[in-house]
């Protein structure tokens, strides 16, 4: 098992390099004071969310922020996978799909009742590791949003 581990404001020197070469590569349009403004809670215990880092705590790999929230439909608080970022050069492993399948477990065991993920329409490959994680599509909904 690859380790997680949760973030706390001692890893924001770690953290930010990899968010910011997320937001790159996806292009999202987020300046640094943005950033650090949205992580800094997270690392300091929101209850809104938390962020994790993957692989060697010294060296991270990847990171994964989940946001929560509450789901009357779902039964209690549920989660959103906000962002899920793994180094390019050890994508293709099985990683992702590792955090995907571990992360929620251990969630659940603090009463966490389901997680969601937002994902391309067109990014098959990536659709089907989230499959292998045990996500399915809800083929009746559409994710949509309204940003202030």
């Amino acid at each position: 098992m690859t380790a997680i581990n949760l973030a706390t404001p001692d890893d924001l020197t770690r953290l930010l390099p990899l968010v910011r070469a997320f937001h790159e590569e996806a292009g999202i349009p987020v300046d640094e004071d943005a950033r650090l403004a949205a992580l800094t809670p997270l690392l300091e215990g929101s209850p809104h969310g938390a962020a994790w880092l993957i692989g060697p705590a010294r060296a991270p790999i990847g990171y994964v922020v989940i946001s929560f929230g509450w789901s009357v439909e779902f039964g209690g608080m549920d989660g959103f996978v906000d962002e899920l970022y793994i180094r390019p050069s050890v994508r293709g492993r099985g990683l992702g799909t590792e955090v995907l399948t571990h992360l929620p477990k251990t969630l659940s065991a603090t009463g966490l009742k389901a997680i969601h993920l937002e994902v391309s329409r067109v990014a098959i490959k990536t659709q089907e590791a989230y499959k292998r994680a045990g996500f399915q599509p809800r083929h009746d909904y559409l994710l949509m949003t309204r940003k202030f």
